[in-house]
């Protein structure tokens, strides 16, 4: 590998990546302040939110397809010098973020029988429906916020969406404090608070990110909210295309953990909450990787753009070299200081804590083995985004996260009576047979000329 001619990307993949690494790690921040706060109220409390999060962030993703794909399409129009596609692309990504928002809302409303369906505990699964129903209003308003980050990243401003959701934490962190306990005079809530400090967070950055996104000079030129209410047809579906396998690959790894916090619940309360600390570490480490996948979405959606494969391969290396140098920091970490990082989650006076802490430890082992499959497989997804190639991968997704990953989760967990650690044994086999095949598909992609086709067709 070229170091020195690497060097320019690295630096350009650096600069653009920091700032979306640090809104995402600023977005778990606030995800973790709700888990933590919670997690003092109350253990019950801590498995509800642990459910009712997966749950949203689940139909959220299926969503995000229209932001994350938008990204690169708005990258490749940029690198054209196009600017009607740029405002086509972001105007119907934000159309299409809308109604999948309201599409979502009978399923948050009638969450807990659904949750109870899949054998939680009815109290847990009641709680965890309040939480959702309060939080109905904030989907469609998470997705549009997607959609504006998208938008000014990809137009070369991604510190403004990293201040702007930086902005966020300490207000999430005053209004739990309030509604979660009842400080200040407001009413004590506890899970429904949390709900409503989210939600009023949610609307707080949408109306900043769009106000910043129509100030811009920079971007005036762009119209953005010129006939809104118009509908741009062959956008729309332009877009939906695009994104909705990008939604459904993100589901399909979600839903994988997602299905561990199911049959974690089979196994007891103390577990689940255990596991549910040790998935929110590993997620920052994530918000990481997935930082440097959304910028390397925009680099190679505008060297695919311009039809450089030569810089689309400069792109995959320097961006695979930062994201798995990362991950053996991290997996140093989980292995030497265990204990102190569950311990931030815990109130040490809760006779419930030692149980949470002794079984959360255990399960920080396999959070460090799996860093390095985790990391692979989002960046390849990333750069596959970028050349506008969504649906293979969507298919490789399927069989990495679910037939493999799912499987082996339940064989490992139960029939082999590996308990919690067996749950975890099946995430690692899922994410490492995942960034095989992206892997695969990715370089295969480059060595056979395919993308190239496709710019000289359009």
């Amino acid at each position: 590998m070229n170091f020195t001619r690497l060097r320019p990307e690295l630096i350009a993949m650096t600069a653009l990546g920091l700032p979306l690494v640090g809104s995402h790690v600023a977005r778990m921040a606030i995800g973790v302040s709700d888990t933590v706060m919670v997690g003092w109220y109350g253990v019950e409390a801590l498995a509800a939110l642990v459910l009712a999060s997966s749950l949203f962030m689940l139909l959220f993703l299926l969503g995000s397809g229209y932001s994350i794909g938008g990204a690169g399409l708005i990258a490749g129009a940029r690198a054209r010098g196009d600017d009607t596609e740029v405002r086509r692309v972001t105007r119907m990504a934000l159309w299409l973020s809308v109604l999948h928002g309201l599409l979502m809302a009978p399923l948050m409303w009638w969450s807990g029988p659904i949750l109870n369906a899949l054998g939680q505990d009815p109290q847990v699964s009641a709680l965890a429906q309040t939480y959702l129903r309060i939080m109905i209003p904030a989907m469609p308003l998470v997705l549009a916020g997607m959609v504006i980050n998208s938008y000014l990243s990809a137009l070369g401003r991604p510190n403004a969406v990293m201040w702007i959701t930086l902005a966020g934490l300490p207000l999430n962190i005053l209004l739990n404090w309030m509604f979660i306990f009842g400080n200040w005079g407001a009413p004590e809530l506890g899970i429904a608070g949390s709900a409503i400090a989210s939600l009023t967070v949610n609307a707080a950055q949408l109306v900043a990110l769009m106000g910043y996104a129509l100030w811009l000079p920079q971007a005036r030129r762009y119209n953005l909210m010129q006939r809104f209410w118009r509908p741009d047809w062959p956008g729309f579906f332009s877009v939906f295309k695009l994104g909705l396998p990008i939604g459904a690959a993100i589901v399909a790894e979600v839903a994988l953990f997602a299905g561990t916090n199911i049959m974690m619940g089979w196994i007891g309360t103390t577990e689940l909450a255990a596991h549910g600390i040790a998935l929110q570490i590993t997620s920052i480490a994530f918000m990481v990787h997935l930082g440097l996948s959304s910028a390397a979405t925009i680099r190679a959606g505008e060297a695919f753009g311009r039809g450089d494969f030569v810089a689309l391969r400069d792109i995959a290396s320097a961006v695979i070299m930062l994201s798995l140098g990362f991950a053996v920091i991290v997996i140093a970490i989980f292995i030497l200081w265990p204990d102190e990082l569950v311990l931030l989650y815990l109130d040490q006076a809760n006779p419930a804590s030692d149980a949470i802490l002794a079984v959360a430890v255990g399960l920080m082992f396999w959070a460090a083995v799996f860093q390095l499959a985790d990391a692979l497989q989002v960046i390849l997804q990333g750069l596959l985004r970028g050349v506008q190639d969504t649906r293979v991968p969507l298919i490789m997704a399927i069989i990495g996260y679910w037939c493999v990953g799912l499987t082996c989760c339940y064989l490992f967990a139960f029939p082999l009576g590996m308990g919690p650690p067996g749950l975890w044994v099946g995430l690692l086999a899922g994410l490492s047979v995942a960034s095989v095949l992206l892997y695969w598909r990715f370089y295969q992609g480059l060595a056979r000329g395919g993308w190239t086709r496709q710019v000289l067709a359009r």
